[in-house]
């Protein structure tokens, strides 16, 4: 059986990534493909649990230790979900992966990315995606998304850094956003056309 197609979707919070995961699996499975949708940090029941400690803003966590646990969780989502799904021939979208990591672990957070970038390929078995999407929004934009949305529900532990954390973030997601191998998505854009250029690149993977 042919191996399946890894899609990964990546950008700060709030730019737009999750609901196109959404419309790209929908648009997947009405032509015929059999697509898992999953995110990161979470995907497996032990995933969504370290999911809840990482995000909980009660939790003080070093950040050596908050890598620790994003690798685990990756670990374990990549083993249980990812690699079986591609290799039973399913397109596998996922909202987040290992770029997520050098962005807020990474830059937002100062640890080398020579680490991060080891432990991202101890954790993933070495597994490469296929596609990834890099969404990067003005910082205009950015921030009156990100009061709307504090407004709305509140901060997790991620949200309630500091300023100049988040800011780091957004810029790192630019940097990545222009790396070799990267698709920049500019998010400003309306969702229609995000989609639109999204599903004009997946055509040319999957060959339809």
């Amino acid at each position: 059986m042919k191996r399946g197609y890894f899609i990964v979707l990546e950008g700060p919070d709030r730019s737009g990534k999750s609901t196109q995961a959404k419309l790209l699996k929908e648009w997947l499975e009405g032509r015929g493909f059999s697509v898992i949708l999953t995110r990161e940090p979470g995907g497996t029941k032990i995933s969504e649990q370290v999911r809840k400690i990482l995000l909980d803003p009660k939790n003080n966590i070093e950040r050596l230790t908050e890598l620790f646990l994003y690798e685990s969780s990756r670990a374990q989502h990549t083993l249980e979900i990812i690699l079986p799904a591609l290799k039973a021939g399913k397109v596998v979208i996922s909202d987040r992966f290992t770029l997520s990591t050098v962005a807020y672990q990474g830059y937002g957070r100062g640890l080398p990315i020579k680490t991060v970038n080891t432990l991202n390929t101890i954790a993933t078995c070495g597994l490469k995606s296929d596609l990834i999407f890099v969404f990067d929004i003005p910082d205009r934009i950015f921030a009156e998304r990100e009061r709307l949305a504090l407004k709305l529900s509140g901060p997790d532990r991620i949200e309630s850094a500091s300023a100049a954390f988040r800011k780091r973030v957004n810029r790192a997601y630019k940097i990545l956003a222009g790396k070799q191998g990267m698709i920049r998505i500019n998010g400003a854009l309306s969702r229609a056309n995000i989609q639109k250029e999204i599903i004009t690149r997946v055509r040319r993977l999957i060959g339809v």
